[in-house]
């Protein structure tokens, strides 16, 4: 299989794009997408490819256009929805809530919502308490909703894929930090199935089970720790929502020790949901040591640079979690 190297954001506009030309059901909607290229520039050139009938630059109201993309898709159509910052949810809470994730099921299955809502996630890029958290665990609240977070290149094209070929709305959360980092993707068409977890690094001694831009901390840590002996698996669950429980009992069992790490927040995060997995299966009874959590801390994200890096978890904190563990 040939393959290429592409950054972050070059994968999910190939994914965009090839997909628009596959199916002309599939459009792309949200806020200075267009000429502007998208807050992160990941849709450069699509609106002089595919025209401002399929690449559309919304008011700035994300109420307007998630309503306008929810109606878009039950009557046929594949809408993207971009929402510049995952933030913005709060926003339009209602239309994705409330709309979006229940109207298959009120209607009795006559009804489906093809939609994706690509969001960029995370902080990192120093932009203040507004626009730099992590709100995945309120997506995967929700029944009805599929949530994604992408960690490379080759999964953030595969998974997006899927998610516009998926008849669910399907909530693609893209890391902010990630969206300059490189990795190989194959050149010919693929797709990685949703709801199926990737051991990026194997290990025997202890298992770090992560997602989005932690996957890279935790390959930094494994690495590091490598060679003193330690062997570290790390797990990237890719997507959240359905949850991949299999891989997540199989490493647990396999290593015996399990540290979760998210840089959502710690209290009430999704990392909770992966210790509860673990509890209520028989690899409980593997352990043979507490399950550690890491995560940011309770508080708003800062300005501050200093004080933002040190919210987030770090390789550093990752590391003290994974000796901890072994100790």
């Amino acid at each position: 299989m040939a393959m290429k190297e592409i950054t972050y954001a070059e994968a999910v506009k190939e994914a965009m794009s090839e997909e628009m030309r596959r199916d002309e059901n599939v459009f792309f909607m949200g806020e200075d997408i267009g000429v502007y290229c998208g807050a992160f520039g990941v849709s450069k050139g699509m609106v002089q490819e595919f025209g401002e009938d399929r690449v559309i630059d919304t008011p700035i109201s994300e109420t307007a256009f998630m309503g306008c993309g929810i109606g878009a898709a039950i009557t046929g159509m594949r809408p993207i929805v971009e929402l510049m910052f995952s933030d913005f949810m709060a926003v339009c809470y209602d239309q994705i809530i409330n709309q979006a994730a229940k109207m298959h099921f009120m209607f009795g299955g006559k009804v489906n919502v093809p939609m994706v809502i690509r969001t960029a996630s995370g902080g990192g890029t120093g932009a203040a308490a507004q626009h730099s958290q992590s709100l995945e665990q309120m997506y995967c609240h929700v029944p009805g909703l599929k949530v994604v977070v992408p960690s490379t290149p080759y999964d953030a094209k595969g998974l997006l894929k899927s998610a516009i070929r998926d008849n669910n709305t399907v909530v693609f959360l893209e890391q902010k930090k990630l969206y300059r980092t490189k990795g190989m993707v194959p050149e010919e068409d693929y797709t990685i199935p949703l709801g199926v977890a990737d051991v990026k690094r194997e290990g025997k001694d202890v298992s770090i089970i992560t997602y989005g831009r932690m996957v890279q901390f935790s390959l930094e840590v494994a690495e590091k720790l490598a060679k003193e002996g330690i062997e570290v698996e790390v797990l990237d669950l890719r997507t959240l929502s359905p949850l991949d429980k299999d891989a997540i009992i199989a490493t647990a069992k396999k290593t015996k020790r399990v540290v979760v790490v998210h840089e959502a927040v710690e209290f009430g995060g999704f990392g909770g949901e992966v210790v509860s997995t673990i509890a209520d299966s028989d690899a409980f009874y593997y352990l043979d040591a507490p399950i550690k959590r890491v995560g940011a801390l309770y508080c708003p994200i800062p300005f501050n640079p200093n004080l933002e890096k040190n919210v987030f978890p770090t390789p550093e904190r990752i590391e003290a979690a994974v000796r901890e563990t072994l100790a």
